[in-house]
């Protein structure tokens, strides 16, 4: 049964990488293993929803991500949220492409993908852009958590190069393109 689907932006080999190795320090310290166990990959959210009709937002992604370019980033913080998930992230340097991207993206689902209600935490005034390294850390390890993350050599830079959508948990694409890829599939 799922409980939701997400679009997500997705990283060049070289930086999914550097956010893997992340991933793969936590689990082998024994603080996290969640995005591990729910097959998740790294990457940014940039909506959220519990349901949607995935054949309607195929089209509607794919023409999108033909219109966009690869989106330089750069991870150079580390952060947490304040929620019962206990999320530890790499933040991107925030960068007028990567907000207007996301804005873009919501304007399209409200006027083409049948979006009528956009969570507060995607909402362009208040959206946090992050990459999830660890989930559900206990508390009493947050600590240890951040000293691995502040160990890794920020910032971290690469490009997004694709946009998708998966269903989760565990997490399952149901569709990616690449950004400005025009080429037919």
């Amino acid at each position: 049964m799922s409980q939701g689907y997400a679009i997500e932006l997705y990283f060049d080999p070289a930086l999914e990488n550097q956010v893997l190795k992340a991933w793969n320090v936590v689990a082998r310290r024994q603080i996290s293993t969640q995005l591990i166990d729910i097959q998740s990959r790294p990457h940014i959210t940039l909506f959220s929803t519990p349901y949607v009709e995935a054949s309607k937002l195929e089209p509607l992604i794919k023409s999108f991500a033909a219109r966009q370019e690869p989106l330089q980033l750069s991870f150079s913080s580390v952060g947490s949220l304040p929620n019962e998930n206990n999320v530890l992230f790499l933040s991107p340097t925030p960068t007028v492409s990567l907000l207007q991207f996301q804005s873009q993206l919501l304007d399209l689902l409200r006027k083409e993908g049948g979006i009528t209600e956009i969570a507060e935490e995607f909402r362009v005034d208040s959206w946090i852009p992050y990459c999830p390294v660890a989930e559900q850390v206990p508390r009493s390890r947050m600590g240890e958590a951040f000293g691995v993350l502040r160990d890794m050599k920020l910032p971290v830079s690469g490009y997004a190069m694709d946009i998708g959508l998966v269903e989760f948990s565990p997490a399952r694409e149901v569709f990616s393109f690449m950004l400005g890829n025009t080429v037919e599939g």
